[in-house]
């Protein structure tokens, strides 16, 4: 068999080789942070647990969510499940035998094509961690790349609290500040940037979709006031939006950060799975793994880690990006999905995310009480809501209908936050009725 555990005498023997009897002996845990006790835990059969944990998923209510705020539910189709699920990817480690992982090779460097042509940029690695760690990864490329001493990272002052929290790891090691430029109307306030803006900046940061579901329209002005300033100007965004919105590449992006997860898994709420792209001129500054094409000596297509010499388990301490091992077994699943989906089921799902939640807000913009969205412009997936009433309090009453929304704060009001998917469209009455039916219940 592939697997088996080493006997006592085996053990004893490389005890001795080392000049240890035991095994714990090898660690140097301080007592400060030692455990010693009992964990407490009762013993139970396999049929025993899984009769608990059932038991208290059957506590938890059935709702239709609508929630969103990065987060997003699409419609995997059981290929994904059924191929990634093989022995020969699920069980693979990090594929730096090029003769026997050229299948997990070949799907890695489709998923890096889809990320190159939906950006139109040169260089897409195969994924990190999440979004956050991507824009962290991005501030870190630019500290390296840009020839002046400027070392602050421009973000909105709408970045998601999470995200900031990660950009803010990844920069305060290496010094570099992190600042907010204004948004205005639910969108960039490309005036005040103007005037924020300066040669300090080293990496100017914008996405779209926005934390509001807004597509921003003004992004060529923002990647022009970048190059004025000789700051990278990095745009954020997902693998299905960006199948209907222009390459960022066209209006001025050097890098492109986002959510690829929104394609091959289902809705966690925490784990992920992060694009990364680039401009080729910084090709041996990308962080994290990429695959590459070459042949064999038979002359042959193949496939093949490239350019290690940028990662750690080389580089050490002087490698581009602390990443090592990412999420790789998710971007095979992305992959799958993005060839089941083809160029026009993708361009399909995207469209979808533009009708639903533009036919879900001019439903509930005719309801009394609610206007829908807050703000103009084009949305995806999500839109804010106005509401007369505290929307926390409308917020637990849907909850109550069995319907999940969000209550955001957004320029100092409190406002709903709806999301509607390919995967909940059709649901939208359940949560038209519900937020109707509370006003008749609040009227009387």
């Amino acid at each position: 068999m592939p697997y088996a555990t080493h006997s006592d005498s085996e053990r004893s023997a490389m005890l001795d080789a080392v000049g240890v009897s035991d095994p714990d002996a090898l660690f140097d845990i301080p007592e400060s942070v030692r455990f010693d006790g009992d964990y407490g835990i009762d013993t139970h059969s396999e049929r025993e647990t899984r009769a608990a944990v059932e038991g208290i998923l059957d506590e938890s209510p059935d709702m239709t969510e609508f929630l969103g705020g990065g987060h997003y539910d699409h419609y995997v189709p059981s290929v994904v499940d059924h191929l990634s699920l093989r022995s020969e990817f699920l069980t693979s480690y990090t594929q730096y035998q090029p003769e026997i992982t050229q299948g997990f090779l070949q799907a890695l460097f489709e998923f890096q094509s889809l990320v190159v042509e939906l950006t139109g940029l040169g260089v897409a690695n195969c994924s990190v961690y999440d979004r956050a760690t991507a824009l962290g990864e991005a501030a870190l490329l630019a500290d390296r790349v840009r020839a002046s001493s400027g070392e602050t990272v421009l973000v909105p002052d709408d970045l998601p609290d999470r995200m900031r929290s990660v950009l803010d790891n990844y920069t305060d090691g290496p010094g570099i500040g992190v600042d907010t430029y204004p948004t205005s109307e639910g969108t960039v306030d490309v005036d005040a940037l103007a005037e924020r803006i300066d040669d300090e900046v080293s990496l100017l940061y914008a996405a779209t979709p926005n934390r509001r579901g807004v597509l921003e329209s003004d992004l060529d002005a923002v990647g022009d006031l970048a190059a004025d300033h000789d700051a990278l100007f990095c745009v954020g965004s997902d693998a299905v939006a960006l199948s209907v919105l222009e390459p960022p590449e066209s209006y001025g992006a050097d890098v492109v950060v986002g959510d690829a997860g929104v394609l091959g898994l289902p809705t966690t709420y925490g784990m992920g799975l992060g694009l990364f792209a680039c401009r080729e001129d910084f090709l041996r500054q990308v962080p994290g793994r990429l695959v590459g094409a070459s042949e064999d000596d038979a002359g042959n297509r193949a496939y093949t880690l490239t350019l290690q010499t940028r990662e750690q388990h080389i580089r050490r301490e002087r490698a581009t990006s602390n990443i090592c091992t990412n999420q790789a077994w998710l971007a095979l699943r992305v992959a799958i999905h993005a060839a089941w989906l083809g160029p026009d089921g993708l361009t399909e799902l995207a469209e979808e995310c533009v009708a639903g939640i533009r036919e879900a807000c001019d439903r509930i913009d005719a309801l009394d009480g609610f206007s829908a969205p807050v703000h103009d412009g084009p949305h995806f997936r999500e839109a804010l809501i106005d509401t007369d009433e505290p929307a926390a309090a409308v917020v637990e009453r849907c909850r109550e209908a069995g319907v999940a929304v969000r209550a955001v704060e957004d320029g100092g009001e409190e406002r709903l936050a709806v999301c509607v998917t390919d995967t909940n469209r059709e649901n939208v009455d359940a949560l038209v009725d519900a937020l109707a039916a509370e006003r008749e219940v609040s009227a009387v």
